[in-house]
């Protein structure tokens, strides 16, 4: 049984842009039904970032990152990216991927700070 393995997380100037990557230590993600990415932030209850399906769909729960955040993928390297322009100090969280019936894996750590 494998895990979801984040990575891509830094510290970032406000404005700035970030890509992390998602992938699985055991499962070809082509076959999972969606992958989503979610994030905590300092003191907030985890929330749903933004999902890609198999068939290369994606949606976006969140307003405030709509138009700023991109859901992909990439088969060939069993990976799912998000590419986060324009960051903000409030997009300051820890961000996790995975299917949602899943356990968690260890996140990646984004900081928006001047």
């Amino acid at each position: 049984q494998g895990q979801w393995v984040e990575s891509g997380g830094g510290l970032v100037q406000p404005g700035g842009s970030l890509r992390l990557s998602c992938t699985h230590s055991s499962e070809d993600i082509a076959r999972i039904p969606a992958v989503a990415w979610y994030r905590q932030g300092p003191g907030q209850q985890r929330e749903l970032v933004g999902a890609i399906t198999d068939t290369g769909v994606t949606r976006y729960t969140l307003d405030d990152v709509k138009g700023r955040f991109t859901v992909s993928r990439d088969t060939a390297k069993n990976t799912v990216y998000l590419q986060m322009n324009g960051l903000r100090r409030e997009d300051t969280a820890v961000y996790y991927c995975k299917y949602p019936a899943d356990t968690w894996g260890q996140g990646t750590q984004v900081t928006v700070s001047s």
